[in-house]
C-alpha cells in the first residue's frame, strides 16, 4: 500500500477546492450545460418544459390590448438544423403564455406573398439554409417542388424576386422582422436581404462553449440579462461579412473571442456581435444568432430575450434603435 504524506493531502484537498470555486460561474451568470448534440427528444414533452420557464408576461403589452400575428417561415432547402421544429415550439410557447402574440408556423413560400403576409405583424425567419453556392431559397424550391415544374426559368427567377420584394417591402412598410441563427441563409447572397438583415452568414468554427454580454447593460433589448452579466452556452459561433462589415446596426450581445477554439482569420480586427436590431424604413428588425441547439432555450434569460425581441419587432417594445454605423471593424 502506498502512503501519502497528510500534508500532501491537503495541498490537493485546497487546491482542488479552489481550483472549483474558481472554475464556478460568476454570481448571477447563467452557465448552461453542454448541449448533448441529440434532437430526437418529443417536442411536445420539451415543449412543456419550456413553458415552465418561459415568461408570465410580456414586458409590454401589444399595442391596442390584442395578441400581435406571428409568421414563423421554417422551410430550409440546404442544410437542416435538426433545432427548428424545436424553435417553432419556442416562439409558439412565448406568444401562448405571455399572451403577446399568436404564432402560424409555416414552409409554404406562397405565405410570405403580400397579401398573406399582410395579416401579420411580424416574420420569423427560423433557420433558412439555402444551397449553396447560390444561396436563392426561392429558386431552390421552386425548382424542387413539383408544384412549380410547369414555370419556366425567367418565371422561376421573377417569382423568386417577387417573394424577395414582398418581405422588404413588408418591413418598410413599418412589420417586424426576426432572424434567428441561420435565417440570413435565406438569400446569403443578396445584397438587399442582407442589407436589411445586417449580415450575411460567413462561416462558423466548430460548436463550442461561446460567452455573450450585453453591449449596452442600460439598453431595454438586454434587461433580461440584467446589466453585464455573461450568458454562456453551447453553440455554433457564426461569424459574419458582406453588410455586417459595414456596422449598421444597433449591437446588443458581443462574443467573447478570446475564449474561442481555433476561431479561425474572420475574428481579427473586428468585433463579433451575436445580437442586434436596426430599423428598416418604417419596420424594425431583431437579429438573435444563440441558438444551434435545443439547451440555450432552456433559460429563463434567453426566453425573455427572445420575447422582447419579438415585441421589438412588433412595434410594441419602444427602444433606441439607432445605428452605430461601424461599430464592427476595430482596426483598418
Amino acid at each position: 500500500m502506498i502512503r501519502i504524506p497528510f500534508q500532501t493531502v491537503s495541498a490537493c484537498v485546497v487546491g482542488a477546492v479552489l481550483f472549483s470555486f474558481l472554475a464556478l460561474p460568476a454570481p448571477g451568470q447563467e452557465h448552461l450545460p453542454r448541449a448533448s448534440g441529440k434532437f430526437d427528444q418529443p417536442i411536445e414533452e420539451w415543449g412543456e418544459r419550456i413553458r415552465q420557464i418561459a415568461p408570465e408576461k410580456p414586458t409590454v403589452e401589444p399595442a391596442g390590448q390584442t395578441p400581435r400575428k406571428v409568421l414563423v417561415f421554417s422551410l430550409v432547402t440546404g442544410f437542416h438544423h435538426r433545432v427548428i421544429p424545436f424553435v417553432d415550439k419556442v416562439i409558439e410557447v412565448l406568444g401562448e403564455k405571455s399572451g403577446a402574440f399568436t404564432a402560424t408556423v409555416t414552409t409554404d413560400i406562397e405565405q410570405l406573398a403580400p397579401d398573406k403576409l399582410a395579416g401579420y405583424d411580424v416574420l420569423v425567419l427560423n433557420n433558412n439554409c439555402s444551397r449553396r453556392p447560390r444561396r436563392n431559397l426561392f429558386l431552390d424550391e421552386l425548382e424542387r417542388n413539383p408544384g412549380y415544374e410547369g414555370l419556366t426559368e425567367q418565371q422561376r427567377a421573377e417569382k423568386a424576386d417577387a417573394l424577395e420584394q414582398s418581405m422588404l417591402d413588408f418591413v418598410a412598410s413599418g412589420k417586424g422582422l426576426v432572424a434567428l441563427h441561420g435565417g440570413p441563409i435565406l438569400l446569403n447572397n443578396s445584397p438587399r436581404f442582407t442589407e436589411m438583415v445586417g449580415c450575411a452568414f460567413w462561416y462558423h468554427p466548430k460548436s463550442q462553449e461561446v460567452t455573450l454580454t450585453p453591449v449596452e447593460p442600460d439598453h431595454p433589448l438586454v434587461a433580461a440579462f440584467k446589466g453585464k452579466t455573461p450568458f454562456t452556452h453551447f453553440d455554433e459561433p457564426y461569424m459574419f461579412n458582406k453588410a455586417y462589415d459595414k456596422g449598421n446596426f444597433r449591437p446588443l450581445l458581443i462574443m467573447d473571442t478570446s475564449k474561442l477554439i481555433k476561431p479561425g482569420e474572420g475574428v481579427v480586427g473586428r468585433k463579433c456581435y451575436m445580437a442586434w436590431i436596426k430599423p428598416h424604413g418604417k419596420g424594425r428588425v431583431f437579429y438573435c444568432s444563440p441558438s444551434h441547439y435545443p439547451e440555450s432555450y432552456e433559460s429563463p434569460t434567453l426566453l425573455r430575450f427572445l420575447l422582447d425581441g419579438i415585441q421589438y419587432a412588433a412595434g410594441d417594445l419602444q427602444c433606441d434603435d439607432t445605428p452605430k454605423t461601424g461599430c464592427v471593424l476595430i482596426e483598418p
